[in-house]
């Protein structure tokens, strides 16, 4: 399995449009943030888990060239804001393109998307297959995917388990129930916004803590906003099996 970080910004990315603190006008390219996804490649199959606004820019710059299936995580925007750029994989694929997430989900991307599910369709729109999960293990492709429901201040978000690997991104809660779908993983990605508490993600200190609960052989941090910090200032306070993630940033398990 390959994962890569395809970005790991929060909703407003890294530089922050007019801000002028020292993270926004870092020289160092692990504080430039595109907004939070992955791709993951495994047994020969490509998925992208979510698909915001730097879609297109993403896959360009990480050269994917097939994809199988989207899958959601939740519905806020910068998380399905470029679905529509799943046009080329139409074309190229000559297929519709498998769109995976809750019911919520399905229905405000029908919604944002309203042109791509329309009785009268202009040519050239996404072909898109909406595919509804719940909270119970599903496959794609013969790839089985375990959900992870917790909680992003009140909205339910999903994260994921694949194998040894787990991608958990907009996150202030997790219950024992559904932290115990994690224990064993190789790999455990967490979001975490800042340093400060946070009305609905986990402060560094709170991501920290759950990596301590689960101890995987190595944690990775994402979703980071600019508040955060410089990317070398944090990884120098960092336990030695927690680091800060990058735009870019592979894994290989």
């Amino acid at each position: 399995m390959k994962i890569t970080f395809l970005g790991t910004g929060t909703s407003q990315g890294v530089p922050v449009i007019a801000c002028n603190c020292e993270v926004c006008q870092s020289l160092d390219y692990r504080d430039k943030r595109l907004r939070t996804a992955i791709h993951i490649e495994v047994d020969g199959k490509s998925f992208v888990i979510d698909a915001g606004p730097d879609f297109r820019q993403q896959m360009l710059r990480e050269r994917i060239h097939t994809l199988d299936a989207v899958i959601f995580t939740h519905e806020h925007k910068d998380h399905t804001a470029g679905l529509d750029d799943v046009r080329a994989y139409n074309f190229f694929q000559k297929r519709d393109m498998p769109v995976y997430g809750r019911d919520q989900v399905l229905e405000q991307i029908k919604r944002e998307f309203a042109y791509a599910f329309a009785e009268i369709r202009y040519p050239g729109i996404p072909q898109i297959n909406l595919c509804p999960i719940e909270n119970q293990p599903f496959e794609i492709e013969g790839v089985s995917f375990l959900p992870i429901e917790v909680l992003h201040y009140k909205l339910p978000v999903f994260g994921y388990r694949i194998g040894d690997f787990a991608y958990i991104t907009d996150v202030n809660y997790i219950s024992a129930h559904e932290l115990a779908k994690v224990k064993g993983v190789k790999v455990l990605v967490l979001g975490a916004l800042r340093r400060e508490k946070h009305l609905s993600h986990f402060s560094l200190s709170e991501a920290i803590e759950v990596f301590e609960k689960v101890k995987p052989d190595m944690g990775y941090i994402t979703h980071i906003s600019h508040q955060m910090g410089m990317h070398s200032d944090v990884e120098e306070e960092l336990p030695s099996n927690i680091r800060l993630a990058y735009d870019g940033l592979s894994l290989v398990l």
